[in-house]
């Protein structure tokens, strides 16, 4: 689906579930690289995951240098933490070469790997921008904050898999 003239972010508040009373621990890894959008997607996970009832003491929050590092900090977290969801936060915006291909294939592939082996949502916010406008769109400009999506995405999967439960 076409993102041009859509706000991506915008999602249903009663489809959520309330995030199991405050139960579930998330962990959110956020590239250092591209820092000014990367860090207003970790914002915007944050404020939503808040708003949906995570507790702030249950909410895992760690750095890395860029997208590539993001999986295995997602793993890390995951174990150590014992994180119920892990948000994986980054920013590649097309350059000159295909090096942006190889990160986000890289990267996609290796978080649904975490996700099938540990049996747990690792979620893509890795945004894929064009250029640093379209990047600015989806990191709480036009459409909306890839950030909120995730953290959304998160809860909508926990309270799937307590529901199959």
């Amino acid at each position: 689906m076409s993102s041009k003239n859509k706000n991506l972010s915008e999602y249903q508040a009663p489809a959520i579930k309330n995030a199991a009373a405050g139960k579930w621990k998330i962990g959110i890894v956020v590239s250092e690289y591209n820092e000014a959008i990367t860090f207003a997607l970790r914002d915007g996970a944050l404020k939503t995951l808040k708003q949906f009832g995570v507790k702030e003491k249950n909410i895992f929050v760690e750095l890395v240098p860029g997208a590539y590092e993001l999986p295995l900090a997602a793993k890390w977290l995951f174990e150590k933490k014992k994180a119920d969801a892990v948000l994986a936060l980054g920013c590649v915006i097309k350059g000159d070469t295909d090096h942006d291909i190889y990160i986000n294939s890289a990267v996609s592939h290796a978080l649904m790997n975490l996700s099938l082996q540990t049996k747990a949502p690792f979620l893509f916010g890795v945004i894929t921008p064009n250029n640093m406008q379209q990047a600015k769109d989806r990191a709480g400009g036009k459409h909306g904050n890839k950030g909120v999506e995730c953290a959304v995405a998160a809860l909508k999967m926990l309270a799937l898999k307590s529901k199959i439960k």
